[in-house]
């Protein structure tokens, strides 16, 4: 999975070089659940996280990557770009976990909360209110039924992005390599790592 993100994200620089690189403070990934928690229940979070994966053995599992896709369509400068993604099946396992993970954070959880709540940048001073609801109603819009599984591969133009997602797409599996609790910045990326859950390997 990281190699075809990589050269996923390589193609979309090369196209959009002001879109990000992944790696470093874009670390690929899966999200499983985006909420607002107070700062400091955070301990409480991570106990509660890692209670959840004692019982689970993510790196046995096998994912299915099968497609390109985009969402978005914001302007920046004179384009209108977009984060493209690889979908990956929804599999029962990774249900299963989603929900588990939100049973557990609900006591936890902040109804919304503010761009103070994101890591910001020089370069990316700014989220964007589509994050914030887009966070505050993951559960229940964006799980479940509604759950879309991806890893995304970075910013570019909608254009090219529409072109990627119709090119056809070998399907392939892989497997999680490894948990963690992250602060999320702009786009919703992975930006800061707060907690690594120790998993059964």
């Amino acid at each position: 999975m990281i190699q075809h993100a990589t050269a996923a994200n390589a193609e979309l620089l090369k196209h959009f070089p002001k879109g990000f690189t992944l790696g470093g403070v874009h670390a690929p990934h899966i999200s499983m659940l985006q909420r607002f928690v107070k700062t400091a229940d955070l301990p409480k979070v991570y106990a509660a996280v890692d209670k959840v994966f004692a019982k689970e053995n993510p790196t046995s599992w096998r994912l299915t990557a099968f497609k390109y896709a985009y969402i978005g369509d914001a302007k920046m400068g004179d384009v209108t770009v977009g984060v493209g993604n690889i979908l990956i099946k929804p599999s029962p396992d990774l249900l299963r976990l989603q929900q588990e993970l939100a049973d557990a954070i609900k006591p936890f959880e902040a109804p919304t909360g503010t761009s103070a709540a994101f890591v910001t940048t020089p370069q990316a001073p700014n989220i964007s209110e589509d994050l914030i609801h887009y966070v505050s109603v993951f559960v229940p819009e964006h799980s479940g039924d509604h759950y879309v599984p991806h890893v995304s591969i970075g910013v570019g133009t909608t254009d090219y992005l529409k072109t990627l997602s119709s090119t056809p797409f070998d399907d392939f599996t892989f497997s999680p390599a490894a948990a963690s609790v992250y602060h999320l910045g702009e786009y919703g990326t992975a930006m800061k790592k707060l907690h690594s859950v120790p998993l059964k390997h």
